[in-house]
């Protein structure tokens, strides 16, 4: 009797050990995949930009005399710096300062004749006076009163004449003035010369009516710079003045600016096969860490329209359509949870129910027999 027990004990031992050798030889590997705990911080919801934007400077002028002519002085230099009211370039005008200082001249004599015609004016009033004086004493004739106050008047007609003429030689100064101006660009505001187009010598053509050529000098003031950024005409609805942002640039990756809208556009804009969008400006809460940015540098703005702090968040890429998440049990196992969301971004979303503080979900999810149910391990290669 005990040798059939024995017996029984070891075909039941042989059993068990072909059956766990089978299992081990058949069972599926483990999928491994990337997993982050669910955890307290900061959550955004933030609004960014369709399409690239660019660093753009509060005061910029594409500048170029009104009038034409050759280029006769040009003392500045591209990436020269410049104060208000300096000297871009000048055309040549010696037949206008010709004509201004014939007009000085003219003024001059005119002057001179003012005083002398007016002296004159003032004697034969003089006499005028004097000889009604004589006249209401019977020591001259009225006639010759009359001649004397016609004379007089005479004379004063043509003091006033000459002060009218003084007048005309000041106006043709001023006129030849601003005909000299107009050959002579000076810059409106201190900056930095971007571009110059023309070279001493060479003629300078004002822009027709309708017709845009090139400034003759482009003048950046770069101690004030934003970015300006399309955003989505449904997304826009939600901006306001002076809610905060983040500014990233292609040259500075890695890198972000603080920044406050500035600016929203009053109007949508419509170009043809793009969406409508509206033109969104941002300026830099730190000027000074902005200025060495290049006027026309590629920008991203990232509005931010809510944001709560100390909320329970997870990975966005680990949500799954419908609010659906994998959890990654104790067991191994994957399981699948229902979770109620609160603030969401590309990056991170708030969880309101359904995943506790420091449980695993898959961000992974892309990868192939990654559901609920199956075998997992945490892909220890991902998180070096």
């Amino acid at each position: 009797m005990a040798s059939k027990t024995v017996k029984f004990l070891v075909a039941g031992a042989v059993v068990v050990a072909a059956a766990v050798s089978i299992y081990a030889t058949t069972r599926p590997e483990p999928i491994p995949v990337i997993v982050a705990a669910a955890e307290n911080g900061r959550v955004e919801t933030t609004i960014a930009n369709t399409r690239a934007g660019s660093v753009a400077a509060c005061r910029r002028a594409k500048v170029a005399p009104p009038a034409g002519g050759r280029i006769e002085r040009l003392p500045v230099k591209e990436g020269q710096r410049v104060k208000a009211g300096e000297l871009l370039l000048e055309l040549w005008n010696d037949d206008l300062a010709a004509r201004e200082r014939i007009s000085r001249e003219q003024l001059g004599s005119a002057r001179a004749r003012v005083v002398e015609v007016c002296q004159l004016a003032d004697v034969a009033k003089s006499e005028a006076r004097r000889a009604r004086e004589l006249h209401e004493k019977n020591f001259v004739s009225e006639q010759s009163v009359v001649r004397t106050e016609a004379d007089a008047a005479s004379r004063e007609a043509a003091c006033a004449s000459a002060r009218t003429q003084v007048r005309e030689g000041e106006a043709r100064i001023a006129a030849s003035r601003a005909d000299t101006a107009r050959t002579i660009l000076r810059a409106p505001f201190d900056g930095i010369v971007a571009e110059i187009n023309g070279e001493i010598g060479e003629y300078l053509t004002p822009s027709p009516p309708g017709i845009q050529t090139l400034p003759a000098i482009d003048l950046i003031d770069d101690s004030c710079i934003y970015v300006t950024a399309p955003i989505d005409e449904v997304d826009a609805a939600q901006l306001k003045v002076g809610m905060p942002g983040r500014i990233s640039l292609d040259a500075y990756r890695g890198k972000h600016f603080d920044g406050r809208v500035r600016r929203i556009a009053p109007y949508v804009l419509a170009l043809e096969k793009q969406a409508r969008t509206v033109e969104v400006e941002v300026e830099f809460d730190a000027p000074e860490e902005a200025r060495h940015l290049l006027i026309g540098y590629s920008a991203d703005i990232e509005v931010v329209v809510e944001n709560r702090a100390g909320v329970l968040r997870i990975p966005t890429p680990a949500l799954m359509p419908g609010n659906r998440v994998l959890v990654l049990g104790d067991d191994g196992r994957l399981a699948e949870r229902q979770v109620e969301i609160g603030l969401t971004n590309w990056e991170f979303t708030e969880i309101k129910a359904g995943v506790s503080r420091g449980e695993r979900v898959v961000t992974s999810l892309d990868r192939e027999g990654v559901k609920a149910g199956a075998h997992a391990v945490v892909d220890s290669s991902a998180e070096k």
